[in-house]
């Protein structure tokens, strides 16, 4: 494992999700979010190979807890039905209206099980303090209605993006000249591909430049504003698009709250609640869709971490996800 170097992440382990951040300024430079429960990179464990075509190099292998995986490199004596055991190099990922499998390869290295964020970190080399919570100058709530809006705003202009199941398509949008504009996006879109823990392909849809100069000059800033994040890269052609593309091991923070948006929203919840330090009964009040999505475990563990019962209130008037709130009322 790699010596811990460079700056600290910080991690909530919150109720059915948990945060990191890297801080810059006080402000968020980089952010994840995990959701337990699946298989996550780094784990190694042993599987069943339920599915292989004749001379194939992948297959599927579905492991303890039901969950399946694509497996590359398969060697030629693994039939069906065999043990093998299995390192996750991708967790689970989300696309519009399914869900793409875990991917793994065969390894003969030590049973590794599922990875806590942290331990995520620790893997990657990273030095990790766990916290309560996250310091207020931390601008997570900003970050989280950013993501779920699809919308990052800048001086002059907005990125939206739109998750498709080809790629994360960014849309660079402002009323300035396309040049000043083009050149102004470049900051923060660098900004937004960490913030939101985006991997995989990225389309860039800029204004169109019609100079050669001009595309040189983006390119040139996309080179130094990209430079921390390994990627590679398509030079800007004439109609204004980039792609880019980057390691995927883990679903977006964009994908968590897009593709299941009550779940993100329950979780937001019960981090609400898990704050707050007065004594009586915890009311979560939410329409029924996030109520549906709230586990009967979760409860069990808000209950426990401050002490307090807890009523899940449905409101089916309450039906906007952002209206949902937590609250302390009076024992009856």
């Amino acid at each position: 494992m790699p010596e811990p170097s460079g700056p600290q992440w910080l991690v909530e382990e919150g109720i059915g999700e948990d945060r990191a951040i890297l801080l810059d300024g006080g402000e968020i430079a980089v952010a994840r979010l995990h959701w337990p429960g699946g298989l996550t990179a780094g784990q190694i464990s042993d599987a069943k190979l339920i599915s292989r075509r004749k001379g194939a190099l992948r297959g599927i292998a579905e492991f303890a807890g039901g969950e399946r995986a694509n497996i590359d490199r398969l060697p030629p004596s693994a039939s069906e039905g065999a043990s093998l055991r299995i390192e996750i190099t991708r967790a689970r990922i989300w696309e519009a209206g399914r869900q793409k499998l875990a991917q793994g390869r065969p390894s003969d290295a030590e049973l590794r099980g599922p990875l806590s964020l942290a331990d995520q970190l620790r893997a990657d080399g990273a030095t990790v303090r766990i916290v309560r919570r996250f310091p207020d100058e931390a601008d997570w709530a900003e970050l989280w209605r950013e993501a779920d809006s699809k919308r990052a705003e800048f001086p002059g202009g907005a990125l939206l993006l739109y998750p498709t199941p080809a790629m994360l398509l960014i849309d660079v949008d402002g009323e300035d000249s396309p040049e000043r504009l083009a050149l102004a996006a470049v900051p923060p879109l660098a900004k937004a591909l960490q913030r939101f823990d985006i991997g995989g392909n990225v389309g860039i849809d800029f204004p169109t430049l019609t100079t050669r100069e001009s595309r040189k000059a983006v390119d040139r800033a996309l080179a130094d504003s990209l430079d921390n994040w390994p990627h590679e890269r398509t030079a800007i052609n004439g109609f204004g698009f980039v792609q880019l593309v980057a390691r995927l091991q883990r679903p977006s923070l964009l994908a968590h709250i897009v593709h299941n948006r009550a779940g993100a929203y329950a979780r937001a919840l019960l981090r609400e609640a898990e704050r707050l330090d007065h004594p009586g009964v915890i009311q979560l009040n939410c329409g029924p869709e996030i109520a549906s999505a709230i586990q009967e475990d979760w409860l069990i563990q808000l209950k426990r971490r401050t002490g307090w019962p807890v009523l899940v209130k449905i409101d089916h008037e309450r039906l906007e996800y952002e209206a949902c709130f937590a609250q302390i009322v009076p024992h009856d």
